[in-house]
This record gives C-alpha cells, structure tokens and sequence, in this order.
C-alpha cells in the first residue's frame, strides 16, 4: 500500500489496469447494486441546487423517482445515496442513442449549465473511498460488469490510478496526484532493479 497525507493507496491501484468500455459494458454501474450511487454530504445540498438545471436532461421515470425520493436518499446504511428507478438505474441515468447509460448530472456540465460534473464516487469508480476518522482508505472494486474495462485496459496498457487522473486530481488535488505518481514510478524502478 501506498502512504500519502491522509489516505492510505492500495497496490491494486497502481497494479490493476482499467479503461471503461462504455460499448461493451453500456453503462451497467449506473444499473446495477442494490441502491444509489453514494454521495458526500456536501453534494445532497449541490444536487438540491442544481436539479432546476440538471431535470430537462433526465427521463420521465428519473424525474418521477426523484420527485418522489428526493434528490438524494438515504441508503439501509443511513448512508446518503442518489435516487433510483424501481429498484434499478439511478434516477439520474439517461440512455443515449446507442442504448448506453450516461450520466444526466453530466450531460448539463457538458453543455455549461452547471459547474458540478457528477457525484465523485462516480467519478472516481472503479476506485472505492472509504473514510475513516483519521485517514481515507482508496480501493479497487472489483466487479464481474467491468470485466470489458479490465481488457481494455490491458490492451492500452493503462493502470487505474493513470485512468483516474482528473477524479483523483478533484478529490485530492495536484499535489496530491504527483506525490502518488512519483511514489508509483520510484516503486516500480525498485523492481527493475532487484530484477536487473
């Protein structure tokens, strides 16, 4: 594992290589779990002011989901969650024309309407944050829906904290993110050299 301020990397993150494969996998993390994609207590404020503009991009069932749960919800963890459809999809997901599963938060910040990309757990998968009172604890999720974005990534030869750079750069910041870089190359010259 990895060290640094706060948080404490594990080596799958370094090790594990991972591209998401939306063609393949059509956006099943937005489907599949048995509640929302969970949120900071910060962002059930943020997505209580943002859904004026978030809403025209969502489906009839989200917006429904939504005006019956709330923007946000609470999980049988009492864990805050993002709403979600009969027991399915996030309230959020919409479907593109190719049947895949977007996300509607992102689709308003990729047209400017707001400045808030979408929930950093979200962002940050297949990384998993858990906070403790004294430290963060990231790890790799593994998830039999992702097996297309493993492949990928073994073809393009991209690990999962390289994959993340901008989410990871969002929740801890750039200094953060060269740290964790410089870390993961020292290590992996290490290596090199005990096998050399």
């Amino acid at each position: 594992m990895i060290l640094i301020d706060h948080t404490c990397i594990s080596d799958d993150i370094e090790d594990q290589l991972f591209v998401c494969n939306l063609e393949k996998c059509k956006g099943a993390c937005c489907v599949e779990g048995d509640s929302g994609a969970p949120l900071d207590e910060a962002e059930v404020a943020i997505l209580d002011e943002i859904y004026p503009m978030v809403e025209p991009y969502l489906s009839e069932e989200g917006k429904k989901a939504i005006a019956e749960q709330g923007t946000s919800t609470q999980d049988f963890d009492g864990d805050f969650v993002t709403p979600i459809i009969d027991g399915r999809e996030c309230a959020y997901a919409i479907y593109d024309q190719k049947g895949i599963l977007k996300c509607g938060i992102e689709a308003a910040y990729l047209d400017g309407k707001i400045g808030y990309k979408k929930p950093i757990s979200c962002h940050l998968y297949p990384i998993r944050v858990t906070k403790y009172d004294e430290f963060h604890a990231l790890n790799y999720d593994r998830w039999s829906i992702c097996s297309p974005a493993c492949d990928l990534g073994k073809q393009l030869g991209v690990p999962v904290y390289q994959f993340l750079k901008e989410p990871l750069i969002r929740a801890y910041g750039p200094e953060w993110y060269g740290q964790l870089s410089r870390e993961i190359d020292e290590r992996q010259d290490a290596r090199a050299n005990e096998k050399g």
